[in-house]
């Protein structure tokens, strides 16, 4: 199987390290399925301080991240390969993430992930070495760190051989733009409701059947927006 790599450019590094050495992700990083490195910016800039923001040309409140030190740990990543690795701006201007777009970035093989800070990067920098923006909603959050970790998950985890098989995540919400059907287990009844029976059946063509008309019935009252999508897919066959 081949290795999933993931370089991330953060001004945090252990943080990110910390949570994906655990649960799954971290699982699947000793096993050598993923591979998570972490930079640190800072080591890259090249005041005597080690300093990597500065004010805002123009005016405006806050500081933003200097180029510097960005294009070297990206440099740093990139001059011993044969090859370029698509280079992903976690930003709340992006396109935001869906599972297709975890499908799509799975292919790619290896990917640099830039973590944000202050109020944003030199704008020179992202024009030089960013292929793609994500963003995670329609939010601001305090840096990229979070949503690089969102990102690393929601590709590592459709990696061949993360999960027990591609049933294990084939069946789940937005896979095929459809949420998911309810999941029950012991016990059969826990107060005062009781399992499906049909989940008792043994029939597993009803079984399907009945999941399956869930997964319609759930997206119709939690998400009207995907089910009208879906609906809209359906008739034009995609």
């Amino acid at each position: 199987m081949k290795t999933m790599i993931f370089d991330v450019l953060t001004l945090f590094p252990e943080s990110v390290d910390r949570f994906l050495s655990e649960s799954i992700i971290g699982r699947a990083r000793e096993k050598g399925l993923l591979t998570v490195n972490c930079y640190n910016i800072r080591d890259f800039s090249l005041d005597k301080h080690k300093k990597v923001d500065d004010y805002p040309y123009g005016g405006g409140s806050g500081m933003v991240m200097t180029p510097q030190p960005i294009y070297d740990a990206w440099l740093y990543v990139t001059k011993k390969l044969s090859y370029r690795p698509k280079t992903i701006y976690m930003s709340p201007q992006g396109k935001v993430l869906d599972q297709n777009t975890a499908l799509r970035l799975k292919q790619e093989g290896h990917i640099i992930i830039l973590c944000g800070h202050y109020e944003g990067i030199d704008e020179r920098v992202l024009e030089e070495i960013v292929d793609e923006e994500i963003s995670i909603g329609d939010y601001v959050l305090t840096g990229g760190e979070l949503p690089a970790m969102v990102l690393i998950d929601c590709i590592g985890r459709l990696v061949e051989g993360v999960l027990p098989s591609q049933e294990a995540y084939s069946c789940e919400s937005h896979f095929n733009g459809l949420l998911e059907h309810p999941q029950y287990t012991r016990p059969y009844e826990f107060l005062n409701k009781k399992v499906p029976d049909i989940l008792l059946s043994g029939h597993h063509a009803n079984i399907e059947k009945w999941r399956f008309d869930k997964m319609v019935e759930n997206t119709k009252k939690k998400r009207p927006d995907l089910y009208l999508k879906y609906i809209n897919n359906k008739k034009t066959g995609d």
